[in-house]
């Protein structure tokens, strides 16, 4: 009975720590313009890789007719 209470109370403790890392993080966003652009392109970017390298584009068509080649190499 006393190992299933000292099991709880570390399994709690660990609890309360992951409770107090999350809130003291904060926000986690960009304050700064540059840091917000930054964001908007990163996500951007995985947004149309997430589009060319589904499994669907990889796998049925040559690798210099992608999307990602072609945008990534300066032609529109």
């Amino acid at each position: 009975m006393f190992s299933l209470l000292i099991l709880f109370g570390v399994l709690g403790g660990i609890g309360a720590l992951l409770i107090v890392t999350l809130l003291r993080r904060g926000g986690g966003r960009a304050d700064t313009v540059e840091g917000l652009l930054q964001e908007q392109e990163a996500l951007r970017r995985a947004r149309t890789d997430r589009v060319s390298f589904n499994s669907f584009a990889a796998h049925n068509s040559v690798p210099t007719a992608s999307d990602t080649y072609v945008r990534r190499n300066g032609r529109p």
